[in-house]
């Protein structure tokens, strides 16, 4: 436990000391349970939004992408079952809603209504929406992308369990007699997902919820638990929730939500959700990707981080920094790099072997290094992060072979 504790203690200094992540409102003595992302941290949460949007919705037929608003109607709350019973307990048995409100409007007008503690809420009241402006053929998804809120009663583990967070769903919507292929379908995506993200799937355990700790209307759910450093935690979750919700909203907002194809009745379709946290996600990533490792004679620590979801995908040195026409053309090389393949960083602080460290330490796949031979015959070094074995490279080569390793 001690180790693992260590582990966590050193993941937190990485992250605040590399910019991955701050603690919230730090100049006033910190703010429980809200985080701030770093330069880093910001690459790193979008590149794994957009790794999940592409493989999630881009390249299916059969999902739709919904931004909807954080604040909702408060009677959609009270349908869904949120107002009354969104609680956890309290040290003395009472319950504690760990919604946020908030008011709308001014003065006697205003209204209490509530951030988000979910970002699902929004795609049921939009199914109708989607179902008239596209009608799509069951079975269908819709997936959101999102900030949700929770006035957490003791927020803990970083950014494990926090009171402002970011949240990637899905609501597929089926025939109630195909869930079960479909449900098995989704299981074995989520654990794709996971290898493409980079987290170390012997560290992911599936755990069936029991009929006792499942909602009333779920007729199966699994938690898909990761080893963090404080122990073993849900990560994602996977949960057939029938017809409850759009039936709670039917009634709550007296609409017909009934979906029709030529030749049936109505019928309300049934549900499976895959619920994806983008911050534990994060967490679990960098988690998987710490490592501590002797290179070259001297100890070394690195983030042995997937490149697709890299926050810097190659940085670009000019072997010396006080030899102008060195720096010149690691300039040049860097920025026709650069308008091909974003992600790239020029770094010519310290010497060679501190900047090899420093990209290391904050997951870079590879650097390249301008040299005299370049110079000469147009080659460069590319230096690979996680062995820093080197090769030689034309530097005309490098977009093209970098696109590639990158997509891999």
């Amino acid at each position: 436990m001690e180790e693992k504790n260590n582990l966590m203690e050193k993941i937190v200094s990485l992250c605040k000391r590399r910019g991955f992540v701050y603690p919230g409102s730090e100049i006033y003595g910190g703010f429980s349970g809200f985080w701030d992302y770093g330069p880093l941290g910001v690459e790193l949460k979008n590149n794994i939004k957009q790794l999940w949007w592409r493989r999630f919705v881009q390249e299916r037929d059969d999902m739709y992408g919904l931004d909807a608003a954080i604040v909702m109607n408060p009677r959609a709350w009270e349908a869904s079952g949120h107002v009354a019973g969104f609680a956890d307990p309290m040290e003395d048995g009472s319950s504690f809603n760990t919604m946020f409100q908030t008011h709308v409007g001014a003065g006697k007008e205003a209204m209490v209504a509530y951030l988000r503690p979910e970002t699902a809420g929004g795609i049921f009241l939009n199914f109708k929406n989607v179902v008239d402006s596209l009608h799509p053929k069951l079975p269908f998804g819709i997936a959101q992308i999102g900030k949700a809120f929770r006035n957490e009663i003791a927020p803990r583990d970083f950014v494990f369990r926090s009171r402002e967070f970011e949240q990637m769903e899905v609501e597929y919507f089926v025939r109630s007699s195909e869930w079960e292929g479909n449900f098995e379908a989704w299981r074995t995506s989520i654990m794709e997902f996971i290898s493409a993200v980079g987290i170390t799937k012997d560290l992911v355990h599936e755990l069936e919820v029991g009929d006792s700790a499942r909602a009333h209307y779920s007729k199966r759910t699994i938690d898909f638990e990761f080893d963090f450093p404080f122990g073993r935690k849900e990560l994602y979750g996977l949960a057939y929730r029938g017809d409850f919700d759009l039936s709670a909203h039917e009634a709550g907002s007296a609409q017909n939500l009934k979906y029709t194809e030529e030749g049936e009745e109505p019928f309300l379709p049934h549900v499976i959700e895959p619920s994806f946290g983008v911050d534990r996600t994060m967490l679990a990533v960098l988690t998987s990707a710490y490592t501590e490792d002797e290179l070259g004679g001297e100890p070394r620590t690195y983030l042995k981080l997937n490149p697709a979801v890299a926050p810097i995908k190659a940085a670009v040195f000019p072997l010396l920094k006080n030899k102008p026409e060195l720096v010149a053309k690691a300039r040049e090389i860097y920025s026709s790099l650069k308008s091909l393949v974003p992600s790239v960083q020029f770094d010519d602080n310290g010497n060679i072997g501190k900047r090899y460290r420093r990209q290391d330490e904050v997951g870079t796949p590879w650097c390249i290094t301008v040299d005299f031979d370049t110079l000469q015959d147009g080659t460069v070094t590319m230096r690979e992060r996680d062995t820093g074995a080197q090769e030689r490279i034309p530097a005309s080569e490098l977009a093209a072979l970098l696109k590639s390793r990158i997509n891999a």
